[in-house]
């Protein structure tokens, strides 16, 4: 894990709000993120031996902004300069309040009873955050996923009720990532996680590598005009073909099972976007389809933000106690239910 601290210093909240608010002068599609440089002179992104922009290193896509666009934003895509200095500054207070109450999560969370995260360095605000000026990461009005269609409705509601009842019969009932297998986060897309949101890029001949911190997964991108697997071989992580457009490196993704990223999708079909628009940072972009799964396809963006540093080995499997625990726990249930039934 990563347990890096950050440390807030004197002016910080106006360098990001800077650097945040400049990702749109050679990005069109891009108003709410500008390069840093954008003021100075033209940025030039360094080269690998093949000539291909570098996009090596570790980067963060730690943000605060969510997936999908709250409610009550309606259709309004861009927060203000202000209103994105005024949500760092509450994120900032947040944090510093919790950790003079020495409350490290929300009371009432989920995380309050799990970890203690401010004293392992797990809160979003201790790490560095990739800010934008977007209020959801998926573009457009809706800004939200959208509705599924009525056959991947039934479908979904059938696995479901299949399952109802067995959720606990052992480790093959529970999801993929209580058992440290998978997680949504690695997408691809790919999505920030609750804590350690670090991945790394990795270019070489023919393949690129994109290492995630959280779940220590390692996706291979084939670079060499290989086409995709057959349609009949399905990976978790699906199978990637890279390309590059100019300098932006194009990922497309076929092949996945129907258990992750979104489960029920059948027939998931991927395009990633990565651009590096300056030293600091790489424009993600993204766009998912499955005619069979929702009724059209929908795009996001956010941003990663460079990281100094290594990343940490994500043990997950060792001293996964949440697993075992359950399948403990569940079987206490069952000896108490077979009891009462006795009993009766």
């Amino acid at each position: 894990m990563n347990h890096q601290l950050f440390v807030p210093r004197p002016g910080m909240m106006t360098a990001v709000l800077v650097a945040a608010s400049s990702f749109a002068a050679a990005q069109a599609l891009s108003p709410a993120v500008k390069p840093a440089a954008a003021t100075k002179k033209a940025w030039t992104a360094p080269r690998t031996p093949d000539g291909h922009p570098d996009l090596q290193g570790v980067w963060t896509n730690n943000t605060i902004t969510p997936l999908e666009r709250p409610k009550g934003l309606g259709a309004k895509e861009f927060y203000t300069e202000t209103e994105l200095a005024a949500a760092q500054q509450r994120e900032h207070q947040r944090l510093a309040r919790n950790e003079e109450e020495g409350r490290p999560t929300e009371p009432g969370t989920a995380d309050d009873v799990h970890y203690d995260f401010s004293e392992y360095g797990l809160d979003r605000s201790q790490a560095k955050l990739a800010w934008t000026l977007r209020t959801s990461m998926i573009v457009g009005p809706e800004g939200t996923i959208p509705p599924q269609t009525a056959e991947a409705r039934k479908r979904i509601a059938d696995v479901r009720a299949a399952a109802r009842g067995h959720e606990f019969d052992g480790a093959e009932s529970r999801p993929l990532g209580a058992r440290c297998l998978a997680r949504a986060n690695n997408g691809p897309p790919l999505q920030p996680a609750g804590y350690n949101s670090n991945l790394q890029i990795i270019q070489g001949d023919g393949y690129l590598v994109i290492v995630t911190e959280m779940i220590h997964d390692a996706r291979v991108v084939a670079m060499n005009g290989r086409p995709h697997l057959p349609s009949n071989v399905r990976q978790w992580y699906g199978d990637s073909i890279g390309h590059w457009e100019g300098d932006t490196l194009v990922v497309d993704t076929t092949n996945f099972t129907d258990q992750t990223p979104y489960v029920g999708a059948q027939n998931l079909h991927v395009i990633e976007r990565l651009k590096r628009v300056d030293a600091d940072t790489v424009l993600y972009q993204f766009t998912v389809e499955d005619p069979g799964m929702w009724t059209k396809s929908w795009s996001g963006e956010t941003a990663f933000s460079k990281v100094d540093g290594l990343m940490y080995e994500y043990a997950c499997h060792e001293a996964n106690y949440g697993l075992a625990n359950t399948l403990n726990g569940a079987r206490v249930a069952d000896k108490e239910a077979a009891a009462q039934k006795q009993g009766k």
